[in-house]
Order: structure tokens, then sequence, then C-alpha cells
């Protein structure tokens, strides 16, 4: 691996690590569409590599933080996890059957319907918050 990939692969992880830290999202949204950009992966190769990434304890920290302050709810968060398990494997099963470009395309368009939503929402609440 060269020094370059090294250093590409270092700071996906820190601003996929940072924005997860502080928005809660940092896998499909950061880490998946770097691979796919800067390192050339395939769709499929990077969200392989995205949730090898989020079977490691690697956000440990970042809710432990959270739980201090109060702002973990557990009995939530487990059953979302042990529901994500089931989803994650029908996802993984069904994106597999599908050509990389098509599960691409469907990310993007899952992506711009999310950031709309987002940006609207953010704007709304900003304007309420100068009223």
């Amino acid at each position: 691996m060269s020094p370059n990939t090294i250093l590409i692969l270092t700071i996906i992880g820190l601003f996929a690590g940072i924005l997860s830290g502080f928005v809660g999202v940092g896998g499909g949204v950061i880490i998946v569409p770097a691979l796919v950009f800067f390192l050339g992966l395939t769709q499929h190769q990077a969200q392989g590599t995205s949730l090898f990434v989020l079977s490691m304890p690697v956000v440990i920290f970042a809710v432990l933080n959270y739980w201090k302050t109060g702002d973990v709810n557990w009995k939530f968060g487990l059953i979302i996890a042990s529901t994500f398990v089931i989803g994650a494997f029908i996802g993984s099963k069904l994106s597999l059957k599908m050509s990389p470009g098509m599960v691409k395309l469907l990310f993007g368009i899952f992506l711009a319907y999310v950031s709309f939503k987002l940006i609207t929402s953010g704007y709304t609440a900003v304007r309420s918050d100068e009223a």
C-alpha cells in the first residue's frame, strides 16, 4: 500500500469519525463515496469495507461522551441494533444482486433526498431562532 493511499485512508477515517461523533453519520455518507471516488473501489467493495469499519468498536468513545450527558436512549438503541443486524443482512444480499451502478444511483438519490430534507428543516429552524 502506497503512502498516498495510507494518507487518503487516514483522512477518510478521521473525517468519518469526526462526522460520526458530531452528527451520527460517517459510514455510508463519508466512507463509501470517498472510497469510490478517491481510491477507485467499486460500490460493493466500498460498502463492504465501510461495514467492516462499523463492525469494529470504533464508536465506543463517542457513545461514552453522549452517555455521560444522558443523550443515549439505550432501549431504542438496543432495538435498532438488534434489528439492524437483520436489515444489514437483507440489504447486503439485495445490493449484491444489483449492479454497482444501480446501487450507486439509488444511494445518490437517497442522499439527495435526505440532504434536501435536512437543508429545508435546518433553514426553517434557523429562521425561527432569529424571530
